[in-house]
């Protein structure tokens, strides 16, 4: 984990950046939603959690969408304009019913 990232909470790193992921380390998931979001020129903030900090990090994902069981949160989470948009289902079918962009222009993570 950067440091950049120690002693942040999901929620200041959520309002901190247009578009928040947080995903594991080596993820085949998480990879892909990085390269989608990059692919449409987003420039995602990616916090890539290794096993000493996920339990954490899913802790604090739960709380700030507001469900109770820390397994309610699945890897990866992207959360865009300080919303949850969801995990790798959500930005698929956002990117192919072409909803995506919109939504990443809403929330100012592209300049066109």
């Amino acid at each position: 984990m950067s440091a950049y990232y120690v002693g942040k909470s999901v929620g200041v790193l959520v309002a901190e950046n247009a578009v928040m992921v947080f995903g594991r380390k080596g993820c085949c998931m998480c990879h892909v939603v990085k390269l989608l979001l990059q692919c449409h020129g987003a420039n995602p903030t990616i916090l890539d959690m290794d096993e000493q900090n996920e339990a954490d990090v899913s802790r604090q994902c739960s709380a700030f969408v507001g469900k109770e069981a820390p397994a309610a949160v699945n890897f990866p989470v992207v959360f865009v304009g300080g919303e949850l948009f969801g995990g790798l289902d959500e930005i698929m079918g956002a990117h192919i019913t072409g909803e995506l962009v919109p939504r990443l222009r809403a929330a100012k993570a592209l300049w066109l």
